[in-house]
Formats: structure tokens, sequence, C-alpha cells
């Protein structure tokens, strides 16, 4: 349920999608090889073109402490994904004549602030002006513990409205849980049975559906956050994401959903474009992302310590997901490694570091730094062989052994270089470079 995290690959040159036998499957073999190797990545991705599988790969760990290996069908919380698979219902309700996307939310949640003014295009939009409520700091003390509705909607009636329905635009997962209630209400059914009725089973989705506690011995991966060494993560109770982001499915099932959304299988033409249409930047659950000339749609996701993404090139008929159950390594970078293969661009298999570093060089670069730079304070400190970067507001860090005196955290794009003797080093990230002395 994380805000959308933008695939922001800007590349001016034009690329002609690749032909099967041209897409270097033992090349993109060899990128998810080196991660898994490197303990860098746990998950899954498909790519699909003109409606059928070209690539799948599942690697590390679905559930680390059982030390289970994933597979195509191992299926993963989707997160903000959801989203879409929400709008189209929202859609497929208005072509059933159930309701309109310009009628106010005041008959269904007249407590809400605004309601009389707020629409359901509103909620699909992020344009409602409701209070995100997974923004809170407040949240994480009790997203694991089960809500009802009534429960929700006074929550969200509580945080307020952040701005005039309509005036602007901004990411509201509390706006998306509302329509969890709006269709219910509407088709008198619960959101779940909406799901597999509408969507999952006409289009013959297995591993699809709206999740609850994660059950691994069905075949559900839990989620880790690596923090030196790879930490399980608590669960967020799919009573409260609902249609914001309670779906659980894979990779291949979500390659196929696209493909039936945007070939007509699930709505009308005119109803996609709707969805198409960006105000602001939000489609109805749906985002735009470009790579190289192209103009892909779809949408991200974050729950727990999931991540995921999906993508469809209506032009080329391309459609690209990837769910990740642990990341210790930027995303984008695989995105963009996966969709170059798909469009025959070139691409590199990532090296790691083998460094290798003693006890005792770490030990002399423990302790706590400032800079006269920036506003922040860092303290370097050690677990086992592993150094970690310890922020205030922002967790710890771990820093992987480049090369003598010399560390990064690929997630953040961020290098440390050590001068031991200054008991200093310069941190370099997104082309700036900021001198932090220890105290």
């Amino acid at each position: 349920m994380t805000k959308r995290i933008i695939l922001s690959v800007m590349i001016a040159l034009a690329g002609l999608a690749a032909t099967a036998q041209d897409f270097n499957k033992a090349k993109l073999d060899s990128v998810f090889t080196a991660l898994e190797t490197n303990e860098k990545f746990m998950g899954s991705t498909a790519v699909m073109r003109d409606g059928k599988l070209l690539y799948t790969r599942a690697i590390g760990l679905s559930d680390r402490e059982m030390q289970k290996h994933p597979d195509e069908n191992t299926r993963y919380r989707i997160g903000s994904i959801t989203k879409t698979f929400t709008s189209v219902l929202v859609l497929k309700a208005k072509e059933e004549g159930k309701l309109n996307l310009d009628d106010t939310i005041d008959k269904y949640f007249p407590e809400v602030p605004n309601a009389k003014k707020i629409t359901i295009r509103h909620l699909l939009s992020h344009r409602s002006g409701i209070h995100n409520f997974t923004s809170d700091p407040a949240y994480e003390t009790w997203n694991t513990t089960p809500k009802t509705r009534a429960e929700l909607v006074k929550i969200i009636g509580a945080a307020g409205s952040d701005f005039e329905p309509g005036t602007k635009a901004a990411y509201s997962n509390s706006g998306f849980v509302l329509l969890s209630f709006v269709l219910e209400d509407v088709y008198k059914t619960p959101y779940a049975k909406l799901i597999r009725e509408k969507i999952t089973t006409p289009i013959g989705l297995r591993n699809t559906y709206v999740g609850g506690k994660i059950k691994p011995e069905a075949g559900e991966a839990k989620s880790y956050k690596y923090d030196g060494t790879w930490k399980l993560e608590k669960e967020t109770d799919m009573s409260i994401p609902m249609s914001a982001g309670a779906i659980v499915s894979t990779p291949t099932d979500l390659v196929h959903f696209a493909e039936a959304l945007f070939s007509g299988k699930l709505i009308s033409a005119a109803s996609l474009q709707e969805m198409k249409t960006l105000n602001e930047g939000y489609g109805l659950g749906l985002f735009t992302f470009p790579f190289y000339d192209k103009t892909t749609y779809g949408h991200t996701g974050g729950i727990d310590g999931f991540t995921s993404f999906l993508s469809y090139d209506p032009d080329n008929k391309i459609a690209y997901a990837l769910i990740s159950n642990g990341s210790n390594y930027n995303n984008n970078n695989l995105s963009i490694a996966v969709l170059s293969a798909a469009y025959n661009k070139p691409f590199e298999v990532p090296r790691f570091s083998a460094y290798k570093v003693t006890s005792e060089e770490l030990d002399q670069y423990l302790g706590d730094y400032a800079s006269k730079d920036i506003p922040l304070k860092i303290t370097i400190a050690r677990e086992g062989s592993k150094l970690i970067a310890k922020v205030a507001g922002q967790g710890n860090k771990p820093l992987d052994a480049l090369e003598k005196d010399k560390f990064g955290d690929e997630l953040a794009g961020v290098i440390l270089v050590f001068n031991p003797k200054e008991k200093s080093f310069v941190m370099s990230q997104g082309g700036r470079s900021f001198l932090f002395v220890r105290g």
C-alpha cells in the first residue's frame, strides 16, 4: 500500500519489440542467478508478448525459516496493484448501471468530511482530499489488528480532509479502502467474491484472490527486510487494505490480467480509456511508465516486505510483472534488465564485490559522524562482518564492502569512502558529495 515507485527509465532511443528468438533468456537468467547467489533479491517475474508467456523466473526463498524455494505458482501480496483490479470492478459497476463515477459518496459515508463533494471518480483518481491514513506514524501501531468497516470509516473520517475535493491530486489509500464498501453496497456481495466472480474466474486466474493471514503451507510467500541479515516482516491484517491492497497473486497471473484488461476481456474500450486518462499523473487505477520511447500503463505496490510492479505496452502487447518478498537491491535496475531483454535492448549482468574486509578494518570506521554541509548525523556500527550506517528516522542501512575503505548501499545509491587517519568519510549520492567527520 505504499506510494507508487515510478520506473524512471527515460531513454531517448526508439526500439522495436524483439522477436521471441531475439529474447536473450540466457543472459537474463544470469541476472537472476547473480542476484540469487548474492542474496540480493527474493521473488518472481513474468513477461508476456501477444498473449503468450515469454519468460518466467522465481528465485530466493518464499519461506526462509523452512528454506522453501518459490516456483511459478508461489503467491505474493501485491499491495497497491490491487487498485487496478478495484478500478476494473468500479468501471464494470458503471457499465452495469450500478453506479455513476460522478455520484457523491455521502449516501455511503455521511460521516466522512466533504462527502457531499467527493465523487467516486475522485476516489479512483486520488483527488478526494481524504487524508491517507497509511502516511501517519500511528498506522504502524495498529495495522496488524483486524478492523471492521465501521472502525475503518471512523478512522478515515477522523483524519479529515487535506484539501478541497477535485482541486489537486494526492495519493490516498484511504479513498480506495472506501471503494471496497461502495462496491459491496451496490452489489450486495463481499469484495473478495466480486474479485472472484467478475475478474479471476472469467479470465482464468487460478492464483489470484483477496488474501488473509499468510499460509506458507498453501504456497504463499512470507516477506522479509534486509537489515544486515534477512528479518521476517510483520503482516498487515488484510481487513485493513481491502480494495487498496489486499490481493495476493503471481507475476504470471498479473500479466494475464493486464493482457485481458487491454484486450477488452474485462471492460469496454471506453471504460479502459477512462482508466488510462491521466489528470496530474493519476489515471483511474493506472499510471504511465516510460521505457525508451514507449509508454506503458500499470501500477506499483508495496505492503510489509513485499514490492510489486505491473506494466503493459499496448502498442507492442508486452506485459511485465515483478513481485518481491525481500530485496537488498534496486528493483528498478532489475526491471530495466527484464524490459531491455523484452525489447532486445542492451543490459548488463550485475557484478557484486567480492572484496573481503577484516573485523579489525571495520572497527577503525566505527563511531558517530556529522557534517557541516547537511543536518544529518550518521552512526557507523558493525554487526558481525557487516558495516551498518544508522540514520535517525531512517533505520539501519547495511553497507557492502566495495574495495579498501569504500562501502556502498545499492538500494539508496549511496557510496561512503572512509579516511581512517582523518577520522572521516565522504558520502556521495545523486551526484553530490558531503564530508562527515567523527566526533
